[in-house]
């Protein structure tokens, strides 16, 4: 028997830790299952409910982000960090609205000083309390580390304004693209990005004025907020003179109300 113990031993030793799935396939899942487009696929609405009777699934993809250690993190290739940062973000944001679902209208029910959401230290990651404006601002923000202002149409607060919650978990192999197509949706969609032709102005997701500095780095090629509508100026516009003010650079830019109301599919 002593010897069989010791055996067992010595193998659970020599088995490597299991190592994490960059697949994100139980998020992915998960994702699939409660994520909705609406818009023609250019904005998505979230099933709270379906998450609440999956928490316990949800509190296992959780559990997976906690466990990892900061310098396996730190060994990683960038779009993997950028990737767990990111499905970090919106799991725990979600986890978060849970916590008082179905009584919640807005992600900021919670307040701005007691309950704050960003700054609440409500889960662990790294071995530590944290909180999701530490991973946005400090992390993925951070100047430096990722350079990308797409971050600002992956990383979702539970909003109808938001950019859209994917329907996906983001993966390193196809970052850029899932990330370039997250733009693309953004800017599709009329609700919260268009040119008005009767006012010959942009009027864009107030995202862009909160976060403008972060569109004028010239990080992935973004030089200012208008270079970045002109990017995507047919998507902005139907009419070809209408897209060309758009690509020229020449529509004043206006930014619209956000709408904090819960990204909820009920």
């Amino acid at each position: 028997m002593t010897r069989i113990l010791l055996a067992a031993a010595a193998l659970a030793f020599a088995l490597p830790a299991l190592a994490f799935d960059h697949a994100y396939k139980a998020c992915d899942v998960m994702l699939r299952k409660h994520v909705r487009y609406v818009e023609n696929g250019n904005a998505s609405r979230v099933s709270y409910a379906g998450f609440a009777k999956d928490q316990a699934a949800l509190k296992a993809v959780l559990a997976d982000f906690s466990k990892v250690p900061k310098p396996e993190f730190d060994a990683w290739a960038r779009p993997q960090q950028q990737a767990f940062l990111m499905n970090a973000y919106n799991a725990f944001t979600i986890e978060k609205i849970l916590t008082r679902y179905p009584d919640i209208k807005s992600i900021r029910d919670f307040g701005s000083v007691f309950g704050n959401p960003w700054k609440d230290k409500f889960f662990m990651l790294f071995g530590e309390p944290f909180y999701l404006d530490r991973i946005e601002h400090e992390m993925l923000r951070k100047e430096g580390a990722y350079d990308d202002p797409r971050v600002h149409v992956a990383v979702v607060c539970a909003s109808v304004g938001c950019p859209m919650l994917r329907s996906e978990a983001f993966v390193p192999e196809k970052l850029d693209a899932q990330m370039e197509d997250a733009m693309r949706r953004f800017f599709s969609d009329r609700t919260r990005n268009r040119y008005n032709p009767e006012s010959r102005k942009l009027e864009l997701s107030k995202i862009f004025d909160w976060y403008g500095k972060d569109f004028e780095k010239g990080h992935k090629g973004y030089a200012s907020v208008k270079a970045t509508a002109a990017k995507y100026a047919d998507l902005l516009a139907d009419k070809p003179d209408d897209r060309a003010v758009v690509r020229d650079q020449k529509a004043e830019v206006s930014f619209l109300d956000y709408d904090w109301s819960l990204n909820d599919a009920r």
